[in-house]
């Protein structure tokens, strides 16, 4: 199966949030990408955005448990 990657933008809108949000993900090493072309644009792996998601919901999930 062939790797699909996700431009700024189109992160932006799975997650709801602005493309300078994604931009500070990316630059903090939270969300990992790579840059490809000669203007550097950024490409998001869709696994990687998969995997990210996942580990709010389990992260979201402990810290609501621990509240109980």
């Amino acid at each position: 199966m062939a790797t699909k990657f996700m431009t700024i933008a189109d992160v932006a809108e799975t997650l709801n949030v602005s493309t300078a949000q994604v931009r500070s993900l990316i630059h903090s090493g939270t969300l990992p990408a790579i840059q490809v072309g000669g203007r550097g644009q950024w490409r998001i792996e869709q696994t990687i955005l998969d995997k990210y998601i996942e580990d709010g919901y389990e992260a979201t999930k402990r810290r609501v448990q621990g509240q109980d």
